[in-house]
């Protein structure tokens, strides 16, 4: 019998209000885009994932103009009113303002959401930069907006490189009431010595904070591809490092199509998965999400 899951990563979105896909094409962690470039919505996911397992579902936030982020969440809202889907919202909070309870207070009045997302992930690569600088994630003014997280219930969803964990095991320390969840498995960019080392050490410094956990999500991202060899890489370090506890499975859909369908990509991750038991595959396809997201 099928593990049912919970997709604790995808998207949905309508062109119009994505100023990164009405303008100019350019380069991206995740390569050429075009195809995307257009509304993907929730009955497209819901097609794209028949089949699958999938029961309910974690929208995470996708850079609508900063100055929209409630007009998100309550198209999120909405959309879940009318479909019953999503069963859970990431929403967007600009962590660098200086006291960022006024958004909260605005956002929290929407019953799907369970926590917030700002991408402070930097790296060397120009084009897989999105935080202005490399330790933006313990900027004084971000410690001290997730430090208010905590007084809404918030969790943050963490998106760095390797070479930023340490850093991030700063912020996650020092907020043990607040979960942190590493978006992308803590994106691994290829498979050098040098990187898959470094990718290790970073996930056993944040090992040390409990309140830390991971998506196993967007995990073709830097090689554009399905890949059920580097997806079970990563999935067997991650066990080996978090355990299986501290692990959910996402799809990052619509990103993901891109270069494969859902029904290959959740293919992929419950092989990976299933070498490791029974357990480990309730872990990792429904009981972290449902712990950490509380999905509806």
């Amino acid at each position: 019998m099928m593990q049912k899951a919970i997709d604790a990563h995808f998207h949905i979105w309508r062109q119009q209000d994505q100023p990164w896909l009405r303008g100019p094409m350019v380069p991206r962690i995740f390569g050429p885009y075009e195809p995307i470039r257009r509304d993907y919505p929730i009955e497209e996911f819901l097609a794209d994932q028949q089949g699958s397992g999938v029961e309910k579902a974690v929208y995470v936030q996708t850079n609508w103009a900063k100055e929209d982020f409630e007009k998100e969440v309550a198209f999120l809202q909405k959309t879940a009113n009318e479909t019953g889907w999503p069963h859970a919202v990431v929403g967007y909070a600009e962590m660098t303002v200086d006291d960022i309870r006024p958004q909260i207070d605005r956002l929290k009045k929407y019953p799907l959401l369970r926590g917030v997302r700002m991408q402070l992930h930097w790296h060397e690569t120009p084009a897989f930069r999105f935080a202005t600088y490399a330790d933006q994630v313990v900027d004084p003014k971000v410690r001290a907006n997730v430090a208010r997280l905590k007084d809404y219930g918030l969790s943050f969803d963490l998106q760095l490189f390797p070479t930023q964990m340490k850093d991030g095991l700063t912020l996650v320390g020092e907020n043990p009431e607040t979960n942190f969840i590493l978006t992308h498995a803590g994106m691994l960019t290829d498979m050098s010595e040098e990187t898959t080392q470094a990718w290790k050490a970073g996930l056993r410094t944040l090992s040390a904070a409990p309140n830390l956990y991971a998506k196993l999500s967007g995990l073709g991202t830097f090689v554009h591809r399905n890949d059920p060899a580097l997806i079970a890489y990563i999935v067997d370090n991650a066990i080996e490092i978090l355990g299986s506890d501290r692990l959910m499975f996402g799809s990052n859909f619509p990103i993901e199509k891109l270069w494969t369908s859902h029904a290959e990509l959740i293919k992929a991750h419950r092989q990976a998965v299933a070498k490791h038991g029974v357990a480990a595959e309730a872990d990792i396809f429904w009981n972290t999400a449902e712990k950490v997201y509380r999905p509806v």
